[in-house]
C-alpha cells in the first residue's frame, strides 16, 4: 500500500498531489523505498536525499525514481473514474 499523496512538505503544508514516482535507494544490491513524490517535487526530493547522504543520515547508494502505473486485476476492479483521480 502506498500513501495517497506526495511525501514532500512545503512551508508546513503537505503536498496535495498524488504520488507519481516511488523513490528508493539501492545499496549493495538491496533496494530501500524512501518515499513517494509527484513530478513537481522530484528535484527537491533528489537534492534533499543527496544532502542527507552527505550527512550520513541516509545510506549512500544510487537514488532511483520509478514511475507508478495504475493496475486493475480480477480482485482489484477499476472504474474509469478512478483513473482520472490518478
Amino acid at each position: 500500500m502506498l500513501p495517497d499523496r506526495c511525501s514532500i512538505r512545503e512551508k508546513g503544508k503537505d503536498c496535495v498531489n498524488p504520488p507519481e514516482l516511488v523513490i528508493s535507494i539501492t545499496v549493495d544490491k538491496q533496494e530501500y523505498m524512501i518515499g513517494v513524490s509527484c513530478l513537481k517535487h522530484k528535484n527537491i526530493f533528489n537534492e534533499k536525499l543527496h544532502l542527507l547522504q552527505k550527512q550520513g543520515k541516509v545510506p549512500k547508494g544510487v537514488v532511483n525514481f520509478s514511475g507508478l502505473k495504475p493496475v486493475g486485476t480480477d480482485c482489484i476492479r477499476m472504474d474509469a473514474d478512478d483513473l482520472i483521480n490518478l
